[in-house]
């Protein structure tokens, strides 16, 4: 990937969850983040579904990785997450589902918005008061403003101001 490059954002906030939920049991699962090791990337491939080359998202020695995991589960990813820590924010640089959790055939529902909130957790860690910004494709910015609670700052930026992200954090981490 160009670092250079900006990616739009395509992801959709399914659902607010506690967890992540499994859409045909309806059961709840905990969830933990944890950093993306070169080892996860034999599984997260274009061959597997996956729609971004995260090798060279990996390999960006500007930007943090992380996988999304069940708790006692960790060999199965359900998303993935790069950042970059800027001056005074948090930009999700990329944040991409499994592929079996895209869709109308999806297994698991919450996994984008438990990422979103991952990255305003590390904001608030940063100091940065949760601020959050990330490029949104065009289409999406409406869901963005509703779902996640972030303003459309100018062209396609998405910006997660301190309440919002406070909101998506105690709604994932109410522990930590």
């Amino acid at each position: 990937m160009d670092i250079n490059k900006i990616i739009e954002q395509d992801f959709i906030i399914d659902r607010l969850t506690n967890s992540i939920l499994n859409t045909i049991s309806g059961d709840s699962f905990p969830t933990e983040v944890s950093i993306l090791t070169k080892n996860d990337l034999k599984v997260i491939t274009k061959k597997k579904g996956w729609n971004f080359n995260w090798r060279s998202e990996f390999n960006n020695e500007k930007t943090e990785q992380y996988k999304l995991t069940i708790v006692n589960n960790t060999s199965i990813i359900q998303g993935l997450l790069s950042i970059t820590i800027e001056n005074d924010h948090v930009f999700m640089d990329l944040l991409e589902s499994a592929p079996f959790n895209i869709g109308q055939n999806k297994l698991y529902e919450g996994v984008a918005g438990n990422l979103v909130a991952y990255a305003c957790k590390v904001s608030f860690q940063k100091g940065f008061d949760g601020f959050v910004a990330f490029t949104a494709k065009t289409r999406l910015i409406k869901h963005y403003e509703k779902t996640l609670g972030a303003f459309h700052f100018k062209n396609q930026r998405m910006i997660i101001d301190s309440r919002a992200a406070k909101r998506l954090v105690e709604k994932y981490f109410k522990t930590q």
